[in-house]
């Protein structure tokens, strides 16, 4: 059972040096290593980070104990009931309301905090009108302001997401860094040059690990090949139209595997998908092959188009 990612070591790298020189390096690039590292795990995307950055931004606050003492956890999501007792001092924290604001003062931090800015995301951040209100019970909870923070959506273009980050900067003093997601290497140096006075930081994760796929390969082996005539098979006694083979791999819904959308399976040999028998299921998942179709055998790799950003692989080979 192996879900294998194979990455071409040097052109990898060359590729997220560039990239961190692109968007500004040191004092103005945070790498995002968060929840499954984007497939290569946090740690070996924390060496890389620890680099170029003197800060580190992670998902929440059960990751930033994984951030050497010489650098400091910038946490992207607010806290909710639990605050670790593994959470560095040094840590940045996020509000985005009065609401985060005291429930940090009930854990009792006394630390760091960037407000959060609410973009067309709508998921969490201080609107315009209360930008205030909550200034003022950051310092009133004897919190350290680090800085301001706007996360555009995926979706849209660069020219949107610069419009809605512009808007904030007009809104906000320009004291403090403002820290700015989903925003490429020429969106950022036109904001830069538009505001010279300000201190423009790029956060940065999937565009600097996985930018470029093409040094990049997730494949899974097969574990058993077996010749049926109709019947069913499965977990769920699935029909099984016609005569064909079963072929079962060795990766799972406990790798994070499933359907992509449209519910098409994420399996291709020979350049062709490969029928899912029924959904994945933990460590496995069954295919089905019809006579006829080009079919892998026990031993061969069968390529799996799956986002990075979602799967924990068994293990990772460097050519």
């Amino acid at each position: 059972m192996t879900l294998r990612l194979t990455v071409n070591r040097q052109a990898w790298l060359d590729h997220v040096h560039t990239q961190a020189v692109l968007l500004g390096n040191s004092q103005h690039l945070v790498p995002v290593v968060k929840g499954n590292g984007y497939g290569f795990g946090r740690p070996i995307l924390i060496e890389q980070a620890t680099q170029f950055s003197t800060e580190i931004a992670v998902g929440t606050v059960f990751e930033a104990h994984d951030i050497p003492a010489s650098h400091t956890p910038i946490v992207l999501t607010p806290v909710g009931n639990e605050l670790p007792t593994s959470l560095p001092r040094n840590a940045v924290l996020v509000v985005g309301s009065i609401q985060h604001v005291n429930t940090l003062v009930s854990h009792g931090w006394s630390g760091r905090v960037i407000i959060k800015l609410r973009s067309s995301v709508q998921r969490f951040g201080v609107a315009g009108s209360d930008v205030a209100s909550v200034v003022s019970a950051v310092n009133g909870a004897g919190f350290e302001q680090h800085g301001w923070s706007v996360h555009p959506p995926l979706d849209g273009t660069a020219t949107d997401h610069m419009q809605e980050i512009a808007q904030w900067l007009s809104i906000v003093p320009n004291n403090l860094p403002m820290y700015v997601s989903h925003v490429d290497a020429d969106s950022l140096n036109a904001l830069r040059a538009a505001h010279q006075q300000r201190n423009i930081i790029a956060r940065s994760g999937t565009s600097l690990w996985l930018g470029d796929k093409s040094m990049l390969t997730l494949e899974t082996d097969v574990l058993d090949v077996n010749h049926v005539d109709g019947g069913t098979a499965g977990y769920r006694n699935t029909p099984i139209s016609g005569s064909g083979l079963l072929v079962v791999v060795g990766c799972g819904s406990s790798h994070g595997v499933v359907t992509n959308a449209g519910d098409l399976s994420p399996f291709h040999f020979a350049k062709q998908r490969l029928t899912m028998l029924e959904p994945s299921h933990m460590h496995s998942t069954m295919l089905f092959v019809q006579d006829g179709v080009a079919c892998p055998t026990m031993n061969d790799f069968v390529d799996v188009q799956q986002p990075l950003s979602r799967v924990f692989v068994d293990t990772i080979s460097w050519k």
